[in-house]
């Protein structure tokens, strides 16, 4: 059942199209300087988890039960899409453990890394628009990012850096002092910058210093040089990073709720999850350079500053609906050309990443996220069966947990025989 063949819903869908036609048209925009009409308050539809109950399930519920009481996982999200239709979306534990909020399909969790895979999606949309090439050099009297602050650099070979290299961790730096984005403390000391120290500020930081190695010659994964691809899409665009992101490549799907993250507590957004590290983890001092050490999940991660590296925070539900409009299947409609999609899912040689994805393999791609108080996966197979976890607590394994996962949903999926012919997503359209 797919909602283009629903007469009725078609038509309610013209009427609201008409009203939002009238409320935002220059018919309504003309009342005067002294009218400004209310921004619309607009949300994702939200599945819940009714759908999912039932025997057809048992296997999924069986498994991710077992790996949450395994890992000590206070809660996680799951949604599953078969061929191009979501099919299975469910919470699992708790979205707040000291309430005992349950965790609902629609509930937003820190999705870290996943935030590339947002940034490149974003970056490969300037390029259809022609305002963006690959080849762009980034910095240097051609470079994008020309002007000041990023027009004083130690390391010449920083005007060979293109976008591409950005994209496929490329671009000359590795982590072997330690990654950048994590350091704030230390940036401040050596730049005699206060506290908190800005993505500007760690970008000028790096430019200080000589490249690791040559600009496109080999692949070291990189969260400063998608902080810069931020920087690459607000000064193109003329937008901010994260109204850009949301105008072009999240309202257009329906995509609402997303949005960049808080880093402290009573940061949290309306339906955010709460997050939770693993025991005897240790406390760093705070980004801001509050008094007293603070979890790393609560005050100790800058997550503002991660932004386009890793800031957002989404639920599983309008990640798969992310997911199906990039992997280059006739349904659902895509958001990137076909040229786009081959282009973000085909490394430039043996031993560079994707853009984007963490990597390709056997007709998959996946991207993995990490960060203290969230482990995450998305895994895309055009055709079959794609899935996305996400869990608000994070482990000794780090990155690693990725695998344990993967191995999980795998067994689960694999002995799951009864699918669903309904689409969620338009049953939920229906339902609200």
């Amino acid at each position: 059942m797919h909602i283009k063949y629903i007469p009725g819903l078609l038509t309610a869908g013209l009427i609201v199209g008409m009203a939002v036609k009238y409320l935002t048209g220059p018919s309504i925009q003309t009342f005067g300087t002294d009218f400004i009409p209310p921004a619309p308050l607009t949300t994702s539809v939200r599945i819940s988890g009714t759908y999912a109950q039932g025997e057809d399930f048992s296997y999924i519920d069986r498994e991710m039960n077992r790996f949450m009481r395994q890992w000590n996982l206070k809660g996680a999200s799951v949604a599953v899409a078969r061929e191009g239709q979501m099919v299975f979306a469910k919470g699992y534990g708790y979205a707040d453990e000291e309430q005992e909020v349950e965790v609902e399909p629609y509930h937003l969790f820190r999705v870290a890394s996943i935030s590339k895979l947002i940034t490149a999606a974003g970056i490969m949309k300037l390029v259809e628009a022609g305002r963006l090439s690959l080849d762009d050099k980034v910095f240097g009297p051609e470079g994008i990012l020309s002007a000041a602050p990023y027009d004083s650099y130690r390391d010449r070979k920083v005007e060979e850096i293109k976008v591409l290299h950005l994209l496929n961790h490329s671009g000359g730096w590795t982590n072997r002092w330690g990654d950048p984005m994590f350091m704030p403390t230390v940036i401040a000391r050596n730049t005699g910058k206060d506290l908190p120290i800005s993505d500007e500020d760690i970008i000028c930081f790096m430019l200080d210093k000589r490249l690791h190695f040559r600009p496109g010659t080999m692949s070291s994964y990189s969260n400063l040089g998608y902080a810069i691809l931020g920087k690459i899409i607000e000064t193109v665009s003329g937008d901010s990073y994260e109204s850009y992101i949301k105008s072009e490549i999240f309202y257009p799907l329906g995509i609402f709720d997303a949005t960049l993250g808080g880093s402290y507590e009573e940061d949290r957004k309306d339906l955010e999850v709460k997050y939770y590290e693993q025991e005897n983890s240790l406390l760093i001092s705070d980004f801001q350079g509050r008094e007293g050490l603070v979890p790393r999940s609560y005050g100790g991660n800058d997550i503002q500053t991660l932004g386009a590296a890793g800031g957002w925070i989404a639920s599983a539900t309008d990640l798969m609906r992310f997911m199906l409009a990039i992997d280059g299947q006739p349904y659902p409609e895509d958001i990137l050309s076909p040229e786009s999609i081959e282009v973000m899912t085909t490394p430039v040689g043996r031993g560079y990443q994707p853009l984007g994805w963490r990597g390709v393999r056997r007709g998959e791609r996946y991207r993995t996220g990490t960060l203290a108080g969230t482990s995450v996966l998305m895994v895309n197979r055009p055709g079959d069966i794609s899935y996305v976890v996400l869990f608000n607590t994070s482990t000794w394994k780090g990155p690693m947990l990725a695998n344990d996962i993967r191995i999980m949903m795998q067994r689960g999926i694999s002995r799951t025989d009864n699918w669903p012919e309904y689409d969620l997503f338009d049953l939920a359209v229906l339902e609200n």
